[in-house]
């Protein structure tokens, strides 16, 4: 890959954690959830929230193990 792809994927990551750092949080009501972490999400009663929080925790898990092996 050259300079300008790794820098455009790095960018593209960033945009993917930010939007999903963001749906976690609304999905939450709360951002609690980055210092509590999984456990927090599975505490959701409402299902379709829970269901959404799990999603975007698990893009955002992604994303960070695809950012860590860019370097």
């Amino acid at each position: 890959m050259s300079i300008a792809q790794i820098k455009n994927l790095q960018r593209r990551l960033a945009n993917l954690e930010a939007e999903a750092i963001s749906e976690v949080s609304r999905a939450c009501g709360h951002e609690l959830w980055q210092t509590l972490g999984f456990d927090a999400l599975d505490s959701l009663e409402d299902a379709d929230r829970r269901a959404r929080a799990n999603y975007y925790y698990g893009q955002l898990q992604a994303v960070r193990e695809l950012r860590d092996c860019l370097g």
